[in-house]
């Protein structure tokens, strides 16, 4: 196991487009930057409502977190940012597929309602995972 930090990426996520790496792994965690609803082929904001960029961001996690050898099982904790806390119902239940299926332990979650998010998106989300 290394302390050293180190940048993980892949080209199934959203590039990073500034100073900034999609994840970086110390030790045995993984933190991954947070990820809007991006076409990773286009850069493109996805159509549709917050459910449509709920399952858009999460498949963005899910490919950054494999990128690092890891899964949703994995994370720990997550934070979401909502453009607008009306949509929470929204996007939990599509949050919900993914990091709580199958009776796994959901982890721990902070969910803020935010100003604005880059693009202007309507959900941001970030992970802790546990490699």
């Amino acid at each position: 196991m290394s302390n050293s930090k180190t940048a993980v990426s892949t080209k199934d996520a959203p590039a990073a487009i500034g100073p900034y790496s999609q994840a970086v792994r110390i030790g045995n965690f993984l933190y991954t930057s947070g990820q809007v609803a991006l076409d990773p082929a286009t850069g493109a904001l996805v159509s549709g409502g917050v459910k449509e960029q709920t399952a858009r961001v999460v498949e963005n996690l899910k490919a950054v977190l494999a990128a690092a050898g890891a899964s949703f099982a994995q994370v720990v904790k997550t934070t979401v940012f909502l453009k607008d806390m009306g949509d929470f119902a929204a996007m939990n239940e599509i949050y919900g597929r993914y990091f709580a299926a199958d009776n796994a332990v959901a982890p721990a979650r902070s969910t803020v309602e935010v100003a604005r998010l880059p693009k202007d998106a309507l959900v941001e989300i970030e992970v802790i995972a546990h490699l």
